[in-house]
C-alpha cells in the first residue's frame, strides 16, 4: 500500500493524490493549478504517474482545483471509472467545459496578439478542448450516495461523507486490505464550516489510520458570520451613500449563492437599501445556481423549509442575470448603485476583470472580497495593498475602498480543522492544500500522531 502526491503539495491548488493497494490504482481529485500558472507549464507536463494505468477516480467537489485537470487525464490515456455524488457530477460537467472555454479564448487572444507583434500563427494552444471536457464526461460511472459504502473490489471499499463545502462535496473513506494488513484513509477533500447557511454541517469523519488533511486555513481563524455578514452590509450601504459601485469577484460555486443568500436576506431585512441592484454576471454562477435548485439533498433544514414554503433564497426583486456578453459589457455604463457579483474569485479571469478595469480607479467604489485569494493572483495584488494593478496589459490606480471580509469562507478555520482531526484521530496525517506557512502553523498543533507535508511526488508506504 503506499500514496503519494501530485498536486495540492505545499500548495492550495491541483490537488492529486495517488493510492496503491495490490494492484489497484486510485486517484482522489485531479485539479488544475490556478493563480499566475493558469494555462502554463505546471498544468501541462506529465502528471507524475501513467494516466492509462488508474483504474478508479474518486471524486471529493467540483471546483476547478481538484477537478479541473480530468479532461487532460482522458487525453493522456485514463480509461478508468469516475465516482462522485450527484451535484458533483453535474457542477464539475459545467466547471471544465467552462474552463475548456476560457482556454480556448485565450488561446485565440494570445495568437492574434503573436500575429500582431509578428511572432507567427498557431503558436498556443489551449491545455485542453471543450470537445475534450466533453469527452471526459464518459469516464463518470456510478454515483455515490453519502454514508453508503461503495465495493470498488473485494479488497477496497469507498465511502463519501458530507464535507459542508460546496454542494455535493464529500470527504472519502478508503478501507484497504492488502496482504493481510488493513488500513482505513480519511481524505478530508476541502472541509466546510458548521452553522452556515444553505448546506448541511460536515459530517464528523471516523476513526483512521491515516488522515489527508487540507489546511487551507490553518494558521488562521475566520472573522464571525453574523459580524461578517454586518461588515458586507455596512460596506454596500456606504458606497451606494457614496455614489459609487460594488464589485464582489466571487467563485460561482457555493460563494456566488451564498451572497445572492445574504443580499436577499439584507433586502428583506432593510439592512440594504430595497431599490438596490444586483448584478450576478457569470453565466456559470447562473447555471450552478439551476443546479442548486435541483439538489435539496445537501440543504440544510431551514433553506429546504424556504423552498417548501415557495421562497426561493436565491432570486428576489433588483436582481439581473446577464448571461450575455452584451449585458456584461452595459453594466459598465451604470456609474453607482450597482452591486456587480462576478467571476472569478482570485481575479484570474472571467468577467470580473472588466468591472475591475471600469471601478477601481474610482474613489467613489468599493471591492469587497469575500474568498480566498492565492500567491500570485490578481485578486492577492489587490488584498494584499498595491497602489496599482495591471488589468489586460494597461495598469490602473487603486482608488475603490477595498474590503476583505473573511468569515464568508467555505473552509474550516484553524478551530474546525483541528476538531476534524480529534474526531477521525489519525496515526500519520498529510498535511496538503495549504501554503507552508498555514501548514507549518497547524502542523505544531496536531496531539498523538506524525505529521507529514508532502512534496510534489513523494510516495510513502501506508
Amino acid at each position: 500500500m503506499q500514496i503519494s502526491f501530485h498536486g495540492a503539495a505545499r500548495d492550495v491548488t491541483g490537488s492529486c493524490h495517488l493510492v496503491e493497494c495490490g494492484g489497484t490504482r486510485i486517484l482522489i481529485d485531479c485539479g488544475m493549478f490556478q493563480g499566475s500558472r493558469e494555462l502554463d507549464e505546471d498544468n501541462a507536463k506529465d502528471f507524475g504517474f501513467d494516466p492509462a494505468t488508474i483504474d478508479f477516480l474518486l471524486l471529493t467537489h467540483a471546483h476547478l482545483d481538484h477537478c479541473g485537470r480530468l479532461p487532460l487525464l482522458d487525453l493522456r490515456g485514463f480509461r478508468g471509472e469516475i465516482i462522485t455524488t450527484a451535484a458533483t457530477r453535474e457542477l464539475a460537467r459545467l466547471v471544465m467545459l467552462d474552463s475548456a472555454g476560457l482556454q480556448e479564448e485565450e488561446a485565440r487572444y494570445r495568437n492574434r496578439r503573436a500575429v500582431k507583434h509578428g511572432r507567427g500563427e498557431s503558436e498556443f494552444e489551449p491545455l485542453y478542448t471543450v470537445l475534450d471536457a466533453l469527452n471526459s464526461l464518459e469516464h463518470f460511472g456510478r454515483t455515490a450516495v453519502y454514508n453508503q459504502p461503495l465495493q470498488l473490489n473485494p479488497d477496497i471499499r469507498a465511502t463519501f461523507i458530507d464535507a459542508g463545502h460546496i454542494l455535493g462535496s464529500a470527504c472519502i473513506i478508503l478501507e484497504l486490505k492488502e496482504a493481510g494488513k488493513t488500513r482505513q484513509l480519511v481524505f478530508s477533500g476541502d472541509l466546510g464550516l458548521s452553522a452556515r447557511p444553505i448546506l448541511r454541517d460536515p459530517t464528523p469523519p471516523p476513526k483512521a489510520d491515516v488522515g489527508i488533511m487540507e489546511c487551507t486555513y490553518g494558521d488562521r481563524q475566520h472573522k464571525q458570520l453574523q459580524p461578517s455578514v454586518a461588515e458586507f452590509y455596512d460596506a454596500i450601504t456606504s458606497t451606494v451613500q457614496r455614489g459609487g459601485n460594488v464589485v464582489i469577484p466571487t467563485f460561482a460555486l457555493e460563494r456566488a449563492q451564498e451572497i445572492l443568500f445574504y443580499l436577499h436576506a439584507g433586502k428583506e431585512d432593510g439592512s440594504l437599501p430595497n431599490t438596490l441592484q444586483v448584478f450576478l454576471d457569470s453565466p456559470m454562477a447562473i447555471s450552478a445556481t439551476q443546479i442548486f435548485k435541483r439538489h435539496p439533498e445537501c440543504y440544510d433544514e431551514e433553506t429546504a423549509a424556504l423552498f417548501r414554503a415557495g421562497r426561493d433564497p436565491f432570486n428576489f426583486p433588483g436582481l439581473h442575470l446577464t448571461r450575455e456578453t452584451a449585458e456584461s459589457m452595459a453594466i459598465n455604463r451604470i456609474k453607482g448603485g450597482a452591486v456587480i457579483v462576478a467571476g472569478s474569485g482570485m481575479c484570474t479571469g472571467g468577467r470580473v476583470r472588466h468591472h475591475l478595469k471600469h471601478n477601481i480607479g474610482r474613489i467613489q467604489c468599493s471591492v469587497i472580497f469575500v474568498g480566498f485569494a492565492a500567491h500570485g493572483t490578481l485578486a492577492r495584488q489587490i488584498v494584499d495593498g498595491s497602489k496599482k494593478v495591471t488589468i489586460f496589459g494597461k495598469d490602473y490606480p487603486v482608488r475603490a475602498h477595498i474590503h476583505t471580509i473573511g468569515g464568508f469562507s467555505a473552509h474550516a478555520g484553524q478551530n474546525e480543522l483541528l476538531a476534524w482531526h480529534r474526531i477521525s484521530c489519525p496515526q500519520t496525517t498529510f498535511l496538503v492544500h495549504g501554503e507552508p506557512e498555514s501548514m507549518a502553523a497547524l502542523g505544531q498543533l496536531l496531539p498523538n500522531t506524525s505529521v507529514r507535508m508532502p512534496k510534489i511526488g513523494e510516495c510513502f508506504n501506508l
